[in-house]
């Protein structure tokens, strides 16, 4: 099934195929997604195609520049971002799904991204 997503203003779509449906829902608790407070899926890199507003889309990475976190340049919402703990995948935010609302899912897990694996030194 594919999804609509887009940002506030509508200047950015996709068309985006997740991996499980919303059965990946998630929250994490590292220092980005922690102030973001967004619920995200999981979308395989294929799963997500830029129907239009890629010039309007703007790219945000810092530490160890795994993760990419993509947002609408004039309304600043977060869509989607290709995931740090799993850079074949990308984490799609479910409250620019149209037709979802977060709230319906219930409670969401939260994920360890203080803690995580590629933070820690080898």
């Amino acid at each position: 099934m594919t999804h609509k997503l887009t940002c506030h203003c509508g200047a950015v779509e996709l068309a985006v195929e997740l991996s499980d449906g919303f059965n990946t829902a998630r929250r994490c608790d590292c220092s980005f997604c922690r102030r973001r407070g967004a619920i995200a899926v999981s979308a395989p890199l294929d799963g997500i195609r830029i129907v239009k507003g890629e010039d309007t889309l703007t790219l945000y990475q810092w530490g160890t520049m795994t993760a990419k976190h993509y947002f609408c340049s004039i309304c600043g919402i977060y869509t989607h971002h290709q995931r740090r703990s799993n850079p074949n995948e990308y984490g799609v935010n479910v409250a620019a799904i149209e037709g979802v609302n977060p709230r319906d899912l219930g409670e969401v897990p939260w994920a360890d991204g203080v803690n995580h694996p590629k933070d820690r030194a080898s």
